[in-house]
C-alpha cells in the first residue's frame, strides 16, 4: 500500500492494484474517504465515517499536494494523464 503522506492525523495512500482516474484514499481515526484527482479539481468520491472537518482538511491537503499525489501515482503505476490533461 504505497503511502503518499501522513499529516494532521490523516494517512494518504493508494492501493497497489489501482485503476484510473488517479485517486487517493485517506484514513483518519474515525473513518476513511476517497478522492479523485482530476486535472482541474479534487473530488470526494465517498466518505465512510470521517468527520466533516477531517474531510475538508484532507481535501485542502490534497489541493496543496496535488502534484505530489500525481507524481507518486505515476512513479508507482506509470504515466496516466497526459500533460495536456493536467493543465
Amino acid at each position: 500500500m504505497p503511502e503518499i503522506l501522513r499529516i494532521f492525523g490523516l494517512r494518504f495512500f493508494f492501493f497497489s492494484r489501482e485503476y484510473e482516474p488517479i485517486h487517493v484514499h485517506v484514513e483518519s481515526a474515525d473513518g476513511k474517504a476517497k478522492f479523485n484527482i482530476l486535472p482541474d479539481s479534487i473530488v470526494l468520491v465517498y466518505n465512510k465515517g470521517m468527520k466533516q472537518k477531517d474531510v475538508r482538511c484532507a481535501e485542502m491537503v490534497l489541493e496543496e499536494n496535488k502534484e505530489l499525489a500525481i507524481s507518486k501515482w505515476r512513479e508507482y503505476f506509470g504515466s496516466s494523464m497526459t500533460e495536456e490533461e493536467e493543465e
